[in-house]
């Protein structure tokens, strides 16, 4: 039951990525207790929701920095960023580069190299992810 849940909470975040989620707003949309909802998220996924928002803004980030030639500073922006300096900040955390030096090596990487892959939290899978191997490691873009 609170796999359904979820998969129907996570298919609106997907949705609504483009705008300003809050915990608060997400919680509303489930019908549960903030602390609840974080709770059962948590279960189903193994990570917060505020961690897989963050993540899968990145990762929509990093598809647009591989995907497109616009100016870093107008990705940032489109994914909920204040500026440019967080966002490089957070997407050096989370892949070990700089915006600019992932979108060189992506572009860089032959496509072979490249594969589809689902993000698996147990038994729910989180949609639309795809992970590329850098360096023997896996990232995702």
């Amino acid at each position: 039951m609170h796999d359904e849940i979820i998969q129907t909470l996570t298919a609106w975040i997907e949705r609504n990525l483009d705008k300003t989620l809050s915990i608060d707003e997400v919680a509303a949309k489930s019908g549960y207790s903030k602390w609840h909802l974080q709770r059962m998220f948590r279960n189903v996924t193994g990570q917060t929701l505020g961690n897989y928002i963050r993540e899968r803004r990145l990762i929509l980030a990093a598809q647009a920095l591989c995907q497109t030639q616009r100016p870093v500073f107008d990705i940032a922006m489109q994914h909920g960023y204040e500026s440019q300096q967080t966002f490089s900040r957070v997407f050096r955390r989370q892949f070990s580069q700089t915006p600019t030096a992932y979108r060189h090596a992506m572009r860089c990487q032959p496509q072979q190299a490249q594969r589809e892959a689902i993000y698996d939290y147990g038994d729910y899978h989180a949609p639309y992810c795809r992970v590329d191997n850098i360096s023997g490691s896996q990232r995702a873009c």
